[in-house]
């Protein structure tokens, strides 16, 4: 994996570099993995080898990182786990996420996760790791993620050929995916297309205020009004982390409803109260459709809004319609 250093990079020490470098790249690891790898050679800046994990390194500086390969898969089966499976055949399913539902183990999420109920339903192999994914133990077969406070629909591979053809679709933007938003604020319709990049000084956000990063296009349209809110419908034609919950806050200046980390409390005490009760952010992926990898046929899911956010939808028809 090769990369150029950029000025909105940690530069004082190779193994905080090398980790941001693969989390942005999508396969993030952890400081201690990123240590080994440059104390065995596999981290070179500007093809040199047997650099100190402390070691600062320059602007424009070329970085190759070869990752060790990644281990079988470690996540267990956990049959306590509820999923809704709206499709299943020999290369694929489809998953109706609910709202709470991490997709796949990480730091502070051992069990309890998608992919470990996966496991449990039988039918999914544990060698469906990705040998390009230093962390693809932790999640065979995922090929997109959703937000753990995200709903909705999400696809899972169950063959190595399937997973590679699905990561190429989602690459080349031939996925459809259309999302449902509740968001503060009069929205408007638009095409939002950014830089996005993560955040300079906050580590666990994106942002699209950028002068590098990977391109993020977001089209949003506009399906009903109320007084204070706006509920839209956010078709992807990209799909970078929290890509949609950026754009609707920094661009469209409409955070979404209950979104602890990019939104904002709301001045409206009705809808703040609507906000509390629903308690995460009001963002559904709706629709997902695709080529299937198999059979070549288009295959398209439309997911319900679930209890939470059709409630909150509910109040507001109630008592804050538009004029």
């Amino acid at each position: 994996m090769r990369f150029v250093v950029e000025a909105s990079h940690p530069r004082d020490r190779l193994d905080r570099l090398a980790l941001v470098l693969l989390t942005e790249a999508g396969v993030p690891t952890s400081r201690a993995a990123a240590q080994r790898w440059i104390e065995a050679g596999r981290v070179l800046v500007n093809g040199r080898a047997g650099l100190r994990p402390s070691a600062s390194v320059p602007i424009g500086a070329h970085i190759e990182i070869t990752p060790e390969p990644p281990e079988a898969s470690s996540a267990e089966p956990d049959a306590s786990v509820t999923l809704r499976v709206v499709h299943e055949d020999t290369s694929l399913l489809v998953v109706d996420k609910p709202a709470g539902l991490v997709v796949h183990p990480a730091r502070g999420h051992a069990t309890g996760t998608l992919v470990n109920g996966l496991l449990a339903r039988g039918g999914f192999a544990r060698i469906n790791a990705d040998p390009k994914d230093p962390a693809g133990h932790l999640r065979p077969g995922i090929v997109h993620r959703l937000d753990k406070d995200t709903s909705g629909l999400l696809v899972v591979a169950k063959d190595a050929s399937t997973r590679e053809t699905l990561k190429a679709a989602f690459a080349a933007h031939a996925i459809e995916r259309e999302y449902l938003a509740l968001v503060i604020g009069e929205a408007k319709e638009a095409t939002y297309a950014t830089l996005h990049a993560r955040h300079p000084t906050d580590r666990l956000r994106f942002t699209s205020q950028t002068s590098s990063g990977r391109r993020a296009v977001t089209h949003v349209r506009v399906v009903e009004r109320f007084e204070g809110a706006t509920l839209v419908a956010c078709t992807l034609q990209t799909g970078r982390t929290h890509q949609i919950r950026v754009h609707l806050t920094e661009q469209a200046g409409t955070p979404i409803l209950a979104d602890s980390l990019y939104g904002r409390a709301p001045r409206d005490a009705a809808l703040a109260q609507i906000a509390r009760e629903l308690g995460r952010q009001a963002l559904h992926a709706r629709v997902l459709g695709f080529t299937h990898p198999s059979t070549r046929a288009v295959v398209r899911w439309e997911s319900e809004l679930p209890p939470d956010f059709a409630a909150a939808l509910e109040k507001l028809r109630a008592t804050k319609r538009a004029t």
